[in-house]
């Protein structure tokens, strides 16, 4: 073999081995780029995972914050209600007891008829022969002046003998508020007059019944 023939050989062979190198960094390539495919789509996947779960995250905080701030909005409605609603019960307990007051007031040219109905209906609710009353202090010229045609009228209702109604004239209820008597404590003694009567049943025993006119149905007729 002549130097020639070596010469072509070797650079067959230097060719196939470059072929060869050629080849395989081109399968290497391929196998790089397949794998970097992979692992990119990988890390796009768990990265648009995050992305969707910090999402749902906020979206989560976002509807509790919305909630919350239903709650205090509609807490504070309710607040606002409810002041609104004292406020009202506040002033027409002021102005019932302006109105309560004037009903109860001498100058009040009603108050006489107003103190006899009254009478009158604790007569027809006890419908006793013997009974005695109770008022406050300052209504106690005006009850005597008006007693006797109380008992009138609860005999002409009931169709009975007049009735004995004695005024108590040591005790008596509480007042209009001053700096002695509390406004609570006369409010709840309206409406103004409280009927004690008092009797003694057929075996002698002593009873004592205490009737409340809770009511404002002063007409004594249709009772």
């Amino acid at each position: 073999m002549n130097d020639l023939e070596v010469s072509k050989q070797v650079q067959q062979l230097v060719q196939f081995i470059r072929q060869e190198a050629e080849e395989k960094a081109n399968e290497i390539s391929v196998s790089a780029e397949e794998e970097f495919n992979i692992e990119k789509l990988q890390i796009v996947e768990a990265e648009k995972k995050k992305i969707r779960q910090e999402f749902e995250r906020k979206e989560k905080q976002v509807e509790v914050r919305r909630k919350i701030e239903y709650s205090t909005q509609l807490n504070a409605s309710r607040l606002k209600l409810l002041q609104a609603q004292d406020d009202l019960v506040r002033k027409m307990k002021e102005a019932a007891e302006k109105q309560l007051q004037m009903v109860g007031s001498s100058d009040n040219e009603d108050y006489p008829k107003l103190l006899e109905a009254l009478i009158i209906q604790g007569l027809l609710r006890l419908k006793e022969h013997s009974t005695q009353l109770r008022c406050r202090e300052q209504d106690l010229e005006i009850v005597q002046s008006v007693i006797g045609s109380t008992k009138q009228a609860y005999a002409e209702k009931l169709n009975v003998d007049v009735p004995e109604v004695f005024v108590d004239e040591e005790h008596f209820l509480p007042g209009p508020p001053g700096s002695s008597n509390h406004g609570s404590s006369w409010y709840q003694s309206l409406p103004f007059i409280r009927i004690l009567a008092e009797w003694y049943c057929v075996n002698s025993d002593y009873m004592n019944v205490l009737s409340t006119l809770e009511h404002g149905n002063f007409d004594h007729t249709n009772s």
